[in-house]
């Protein structure tokens, strides 16, 4: 035996004619996709989506800093607030109102000697006579009772 590395013609041994090959023909089509109308249309559209998606976000981001600037000043007001509630409270607190009513309005705390006592010698009410009504005040009390007996 032969032993070398070359390859062997396997077409010897094949019983089988070869087919032709089937004949290929080109057709062209008409191109209608480069026109330049299109083209400048689809340009000028993508143009403006793409203008309308940036318009978009310049103004979220135009609201979204307004909306910043808003809830900073809340926030500055809301600490204002508390800082006025707390000098209120310190104005009006017990001590502060009687230092002012003793140094700036001169007055002084109450002593028993200045207490009067008043006593009522017929007991704990007192009779208040009823006036006289005229007739267009008895009418109208009248027809108020008369409404409310219907009421009941």
């Amino acid at each position: 035996m032969n032993k070398n590395n070359l390859a062997y013609d396997l077409t010897k041994y094949e019983d089988v004619s070869p087919e032709k090959a089937p004949k290929i023909r080109v057709r062209r089509r008409r191109s209608d996709t480069g026109s330049v109308p299109k083209i400048i249309l689809i340009t000028a559209s993508a143009g403006l989506m793409l203008g309308a998606v940036i318009y978009g976000k310049v103004e979220n981001a135009a609201i979204h800093t307004e909306i910043a600037d808003k809830t900073e000043y809340v926030e500055m007001l809301a600490s204002e607030n508390v800082r006025m509630q707390s000098e209120i409270e310190g104005k009006t607190a017990l001590s502060s109102i009687e230092d002012y009513a003793e140094n700036i309005l001169g007055m002084q705390k109450l002593d028993k000697s200045q207490v009067e006592y008043v006593s009522i010698s017929n007991g704990s009410s007192a009779d208040i006579p009823e006036e006289e009504d005229n007739i267009f005040v008895r009418i109208k009390n009248s027809f108020f009772d008369f409404l409310e007996y219907i009421r009941g």
